[in-house]
């Protein structure tokens, strides 16, 4: 099957629950970092689903291994957030480790992605 929008991609699928997830631990985070841990968690995430849906459209494959490379760094971003956010105890790991482990599956998905897209076309 072709694929003919960025909507019929897993990864894209997998990343937008994973920002849903995000939103709802974050109603957990502290009011005093609100603009702080908590706005840049929910920033981070919300970029790795937009970056590949704005690649997707992009006219060239070298653009589209461009927002893809972009979405693998804001998987990197929001995982580092993640443990911060356990470090300082606003969040605690039963709440934080589902969402380490679908970054990561998210991450491994774009990386492969991003090789294929490196790869000329046949």
């Amino acid at each position: 099957m072709k694929i003919t929008s960025y909507r019929q991609l897993e990864v894209w699928s997998k990343a937008m629950e994973l920002t849903g997830a995000v939103y709802r631990v974050a109603e957990h985070m502290p009011k005093k970092e609100e603009y702080r841990l908590t706005s840049q968690m929910v920033r981070a995430a919300i970029s790795i689903p937009a970056n590949i849906a704005e690649g997707h459209t992009r006219a060239t494959r070298k653009e589209y291994a461009h927002f893809v490379s972009i979405a693998r760094g804001s998987t990197a971003e929001l995982e580092t957030l993640l443990l911060l956010a356990q470090q300082a105890d606003f969040l605690a790991a039963k709440n934080v480790e589902p969402l380490l482990e679908s970054a990561a599956q998210i991450g491994r998905m774009l990386t492969r992605l991003h090789e294929r897209l490196k790869t000329p076309s046949s």
